[in-house]
């Protein structure tokens, strides 16, 4: 690890193909901002440290063929961890960004006892000696939350408080490891950008589904976060005159009428009522597992579940016409846990977005479903390391 974090140009070039099959070398230069001869040099010093690979010659465009370089497989790795409200789920990744070994997950129920960032150091350490790999390979540990996260003083004000001075450093205590948090929807929306849809776009506004209903906003092939990082609480924008209370104490917020909470307890009213459906007469009380039935019944083309999602997606076009008013973005992409039903939320939210924006904002915006699946917050994390690497000092562990 250490001849990757001497140097900060060999991380700028581990950036530049991190997801990425391969590039050459002038595609590099320009993305590390130094002269080809340089980018050369250094490049040649990675593949004889075995960090990079030489792919093969690019195809012809009239002149000489470039050679191409990606990032050598299982070298190095980055850990993602994703917390939510209920469960965590751990993930390795080489610096691909390609999953290398199945998930896994554990009920921690967010508190703000403490105990919940207890359970999670002892659950994110245990998986890491699970897997086996050296920790000299693992280049830290990325690790998304719901809540107002801090990423500059490593603590979140919603969740996982506790006696410690901070989360990063108690985790990193712990796992003898770089630890980095952010908001869980500002990794989606990295996730997205590394990964997925944002890639090639300058400005994309990424959507979590999920138990609230967060936002990652990307500006300039960046995410932003705001002042102290708190950008993107899309949940609390009071929209209705409802008198329900959302989690943050106040009434009428979006989280209110398009949380996968909703989903459940608008599932639970109807199956009270004898609604004819194939879900079964009573829900799990475990909600990961009632979501996924309903999901389930979604895709099966059950007309009750298939119209609670169009309920809660045309509720959910009204508040992205907000952002439409607010960004005139050109792409709005639909991710985490509650996208699963895919296609299913485009016609609501599409008609929500129209009903309730002007057109000619609206008219360009083009609308998408993640790719990524439920495991974007994963991806995310595991981004973040890469995002924050020269952050690291050789042979200490620091935020």
């Amino acid at each position: 690890m250490k001849m990757i974090l001497e140097n900060k140009f060999k991380i700028k070039l581990i950036k530049q193909l991190y997801g990425r099959e391969q590039l050459p070398v002038s595609d590099l230069s320009k993305g590390i901002r130094k002269s080809i001869p340089f980018t050369s040099a250094l490049v040649n010093e990675m593949v004889e440290e075995e960090i990079l690979e030489e792919r093969g010659l690019a195809k012809s465009k009239g002149g000489r063929r470039p050679q191409l370089y990606s990032i050598k497989e299982k070298i190095y790795y980055t850990i993602g961890v994703a917390v939510n409200q209920i469960s965590t789920t751990f993930s390795i990744f080489d610096l691909k960004g390609n999953q290398v070994l199945e998930s896994k997950s554990k009920n921690i129920l967010l508190s703000k006892t403490g105990e919940d960032l207890i359970a999670l150091g002892t659950f994110v350490s245990k998986c890491i000696k699970d897997t086996g790999i050296d920790k000299s390979r693992i280049l830290g540990v990325g690790i998304g939350m719901p809540g107002f996260v801090d990423v500059k003083e490593g603590i979140n004000h919603s969740f996982l408080k506790s006696n410690h001075s901070d989360i990063v450093g108690y985790l990193e205590s712990i796992l003898e490891l770089p630890v980095f948090i952010d908001n869980d929807s500002s990794l989606i929306g990295l996730a997205e950008l590394r990964q997925g849809w944002g890639r090639d776009r300058e400005n994309t506004l990424v959507i979590n589904i999920g138990w609230g209903v967060g936002l990652g906003v990307i500006v300039s092939q960046k995410v932003f976060r705001g002042e102290n990082g708190f950008a993107g609480e899309f949940s609390h924008i009071p929209l209705f005159e409802n008198n329900k209370v959302c989690s943050c104490g106040k009434r009428g917020c979006l989280e209110t009428e398009t949380s996968l909470y909703v989903l459940i307890e608008k599932a639970k009213e109807g199956l009270a009522d004898g609604v004819y459906t194939i879900l079964p007469n009573q829900l799990p009380d475990d909600r990961t597992d009632a979501v996924k039935l309903i999901f389930n019944a979604i895709q099966q083309g059950d007309s009750f579940a298939v119209g609670l999602l169009k309920h809660l997606g045309h509720n959910l076009g009204r508040g992205i016409s907000t952002l439409v008013h607010l960004f005139n973005p050109g792409l709005i992409v639909l991710s985490g846990l509650g996208a699963i039903p895919g296609k299913f939320w485009l016609p609501p939210v599409q008609q929500g977005i129209y009903e309730h924006s002007i057109g000619k904002l609206a008219e360009n915006t083009v609308l998408k479903i993640s790719e990524l699946g439920a495991a974007a917050e994963l991806v995310g994390a595991a981004a973040l390391v890469i995002e924050r690497l020269e952050e690291v000092t050789p042979g200490v562990v620091s935020k």
